[in-house]
């Protein structure tokens, strides 16, 4: 395991290479031929991530989810393969790649675990992405470069516990003070809550201008008037931390606003764009995995004399769970290509997103099926890929939400 790991970190800076060989300033360039091959470089990252979650991930995923216990080794692991800021730049500290190869590794990933997976999308996505496009030289200097090795993560604190999917309707509020900011509030369902050493923040700066009256703000944790609640006990992710963060008299230096003031509505809109990408990435991860889990049971398991995927009724199953997770895959991957050429992909994210999840949760609730009773018992990764594919229809916009956008950006292009 030790020379795995020796040898996948040289993968990184042979990637960084090929990486530039191969696109250079040009990937802006890409076009469906990314959809139907993968280049050399984004291959490497796959089979790269794919031998770390076999290796890694998978052997462990069972018990950290049984225990609720937070992965740190793996994604210290992870953060020195450069997997927690694939595309922050190099001179940043970051991967320097591009959204397509990050959605790629969040899939691997998450096949693995899908606990590791939220990990890597909370830090990719929610909290470096705001401050890579924001931040300034000193914020970064604070609250990215630190960050990107996995030794330290953040997290992204925008829903709370009356706001549901109405982000705009923050009641977090930072009083502008003199020499300081006074922040008082409570923020709920905080990926990486209990473990991040620094926030993504959201919140209320003049009531009266409603959503244009949020601003976002980079806060250090631990802090004085900041505190942790429990962690949640969850239905899936279980290895990964869910917490409230509670802010009394929390006094947060001026230069602690992120990008301008009232901006935050704003960049947590086009935060969430973004990763919503990175969810996908994840139940595709997780409906790879299910379908991997029904294959190899109905390739064993004899019924009538014969394998049951032998069986047309099984090999029915299964091919709706192939077209279900290659449409949104393909989905995603096309989200992943419009951002990489600075396109609008904000209806595309949220197709994705639907699908994806979607997906997921065909997949495992039918690979379920495909196993019967070794399907319920928690021998089998089965039901966990089932508990896990749940809140991927949830958070980061639930498809309700996504529908929404959808209809909303379609409607625009019909000039309605």
């Amino acid at each position: 395991m030790a020379a795995f790991i020796s040898s996948a970190k040289s993968f990184r800076p042979v990637l960084l290479k090929l990486f530039s060989l191969k696109f250079g300033n040009v990937h802006h360039t890409r076009t469906i031929s990314a959809l139907v091959q993968l280049s050399e470089t984004h291959e490497m990252l796959r089979k790269t991530c794919r031998d770390f979650a076999q290796n890694e991930l998978k052997p462990i995923a069972a018990q950290i989810d049984r225990d609720h216990q937070y992965p740190k080794e793996q994604v210290r692991k992870m953060g020195e393969l450069g997997l927690l800021a694939i595309d922050v730049p190099e001179e940043d500290g970051g991967t320097g790649l591009d959204y397509l190869a990050y959605a790629i590794a969040m899939e691997e990933i998450s096949r693995g675990c899908a606990s590791a997976g939220v990990i890597m999308s909370v830090m990719n996505s929610l909290y470096l992405g705001p401050i890579k496009k924001h931040a300034n030289p000193a914020q970064k200097e604070q609250f990215l470069r630190p960050f990107v090795g996995g030794e330290r993560v953040g997290c992204f604190a925008l829903s709370e516990p009356g706001n549901g999917s109405d982000a705009g309707a923050a009641s977090t509020m930072a009083k502008d003070n003199p020499d300081h900011w006074l922040l008082n509030g409570s923020k709920a369902w905080i990926t990486n809550g209990y473990e991040a050493e620094g926030v993504v923040l959201f919140a209320t700066t003049d009531k009266a201008l409603k959503h244009k009256g949020i601003s976002a703000f980079l806060v250090p944790k631990p802090m004085a008037g900041l505190s942790v609640g429990k962690k949640e006990d969850k239905l899936g992710i279980r290895a990964s931390s869910t917490t409230t963060l509670t802010f009394e008299d929390c006094k947060l230096p001026k230069e602690s606003i992120l990008g301008e003031r009232g901006m935050g509505f704003k960049i947590a809109m086009e935060t969430l764009d973004a990763g919503r990408i990175g969810i996908a990435s994840q139940a595709l991860g997780i409906a790879q995995a299910s379908l991997d889990c029904a294959v190899d049971y109905a390739g064993t398991r004899q019924a009538f004399g014969a394998p049951i995927a032998k069986l047309q009724a099984i090999q029915m199953t299964l091919a709706n769970m192939a077209v279900a997770l290659e449409s949104a895959r393909l989905l995603t991957w096309r989200a992943a290509s419009l951002k990489d050429a600075g396109k609008k992909f904000t209806k595309e994210a949220a197709m994705a997103k639907l699908a994806a999840s979607e997906a997921a949760t065909l997949c495992s609730h039918q690979a379920i099926q495909v196993l019967g009773g070794m399907g319920y018992v928690t021998d089998m990764p089965a039901e966990r890929h089932y508990r896990d594919a749940r809140i991927t229809e949830i958070y980061e916009g639930t498809s309700e939400i996504q529908r929404l956008v959808i209809a909303g950006n379609l409607l625009k292009e019909y000039g309605q």
